[in-house]
């Protein structure tokens, strides 16, 4: 049996989301549940290094938009590291990661790609656009769908690859910064 698998359009939420250093965070929907995939809260620099030791390469300069941005690559030292390769798109005027696309070991690729406005100065993006392979991101434990058993041969087109792509954004009305967070709450 082959099953097709599209992904539809998950209605809005309003959610609050609370962070506190280095790597606690919560969401909470009032109105229901939230799947957001893993590397999406992926919002800070020490989330992404995730406390691993890397070589830096600086790759050059890119545009994003109008922006000017240098391109750094960072590769883990550790061998068995999760993440394979890190590349950020950093807009050094502001001291801001504007792009980062990660390959990891379990979950294939995905990449954030941050906007900034009101909160720039704290390095806080107003939004985060979030995409990845579906074809390659695991479920969490618990949710399950009945997928193709990878038996059959399929060739993939254009129009395949994109059917394989899933995104999720994120946009954040307003942040309350520095006025501490419970650890209860997590």
């Amino acid at each position: 049996m082959k099953t097709n698998i599209s992904f539809l359009k998950v209605p809005e939420s309003d959610v609050k989301i609370y962070f506190k250093r280095p790597d606690k965070i919560r969401i909470v929907n009032e109105n229901g549940i939230s799947l957001v995939p893993k590397g999406a809260v992926s919002i800070n620099l020490s989330s992404i290094l995730n406390g691993n030791k890397y070589s830096i390469i600086d790759a050059g300069t890119d545009k994003i938009g109008n922006t000017q941005v240098r391109v750094v690559k960072l590769l883990p030292e550790d061998d068995n590291a999760e993440v394979v390769l890190s590349t950020l798109y950093i807009d050094e005027n502001n001291l801001v990661i504007k792009r980062a696309k990660t390959t990891t070991r379990e979950n294939g690729s995905y990449q954030l790609e941050m906007t900034y406005g009101k909160y720039i100065a704290y390095g806080l993006p107003d939004k985060i656009n979030f995409t990845f392979n579906t074809k390659d991101y695991k479920l969490p434990k618990g949710v399950t769908f009945d997928f193709d058993d990878g038996t059959a041969v399929r060739k993939t087109s254009g129009d395949d690859a994109k059917k394989n792509k899933g995104m999720a954004e994120i946009t954040f009305d307003s942040y309350t910064i520095n006025k501490g967070v419970a650890n209860s709450v997590f």
